[in-house]
């Protein structure tokens, strides 16, 4: 008994300390503002995956369902297979659209959160992204709908919880082709657990496109380089310049 006693103890005195660590705005929430990036490779594929044209192996952040696969239709599944066959000229960043939520968030870009106790900005270093998200529980636009769909947010305990909807069904999840409709609603929820991670999580549901609600979970990773910033990232529709030189060659 004094065996198992000793690393529960442990356990829950490293949490605390961790807890202890997390920087505190003035008004007593989590301070979330820094520059964040990941370290995964999700932006090739939320789901376990091989390398491939455009891919580099790495696995899957899918945390729910626990096979790590996401729940579609049967009809929706045959249509993100098709996406994968033909993502090098479909994927919508090949054309410099917006990435959509989630997939914003676990590009190989950095982005910076700015907070208030009544807003949640980010701004992201691809494609000038921008995010403003109202912390005053007023409710989502209605009968329209936003590359970066319209986000509204509100505190659970330390946790902040943005509710994302209207988004545009243009977006893809990744470069392997997972997409959504118009009727997707995206739960985020963003958890500084030290000085340098925060943890975030996305709960997509969709029921056009899949089964049931299915959840992606990962760390994000906080510069500490010494004058580290956002550099502006200018997007080249590089399919568009393909073509082009096709067009001279004729």
């Amino acid at each position: 008994m004094r065996s198992i006693a000793i690393p529960f103890a442990a356990a829950a005195l490293f949490a605390v300390s961790a807890a202890a660590q997390v920087p505190r705005t003035a008004d007593g929430k989590p301070d979330l503002q820094g520059i964040w990036q990941v370290r995964n490779t999700a932006a090739a594929s939320v789901e376990d995956h091989g390398a491939s044209w455009g891919i580099a192996a790495g696995r899957g952040v899918i945390v729910d369902p626990a096979d790590g696969k996401i729940p579609y239709r049967p009809e929706a599944l045959k249509k993100r297979d098709e996406n994968y066959k033909n993502r090098a000229t479909a994927d919508p960043l090949g054309k410099c659209f917006l990435a959509g939520v989630p997939r914003i968030n676990y590009l190989p870009f950095p982005f910076q959160i700015f907070q208030t106790p009544k807003f949640v900005a980010i701004a992201y270093e691809y494609d000038h992204a921008t995010r403003t998200i109202p912390l005053d529980g007023s409710k989502h636009l209605e009968d329209i709908d936003f590359w970066m769909g319209d986000s509204r947010g509100h505190w659970d305990g330390d946790t902040l919880v943005v509710d994302v909807a209207d988004l545009n069904e243009q977006t893809w999840l990744d470069l392997s082709g997972d997409f959504h409709s118009d009727a997707t609603k995206v739960t985020e929820r963003y958890t500084r657990t030290g000085p340098d991670i925060l943890q975030y999580e996305a709960t997509i549901e969709d029921p056009k496109v899949y089964t049931r609600p299915w959840k992606i979970s990962m760390p994000l990773y906080r510069h500490t380089e010494k004058d580290f910033q956002l550099y502006e990232y200018e997007c080249h529709d590089y399919l568009e310049e393909a073509q082009a030189g096709k067009d001279v060659k004729k």
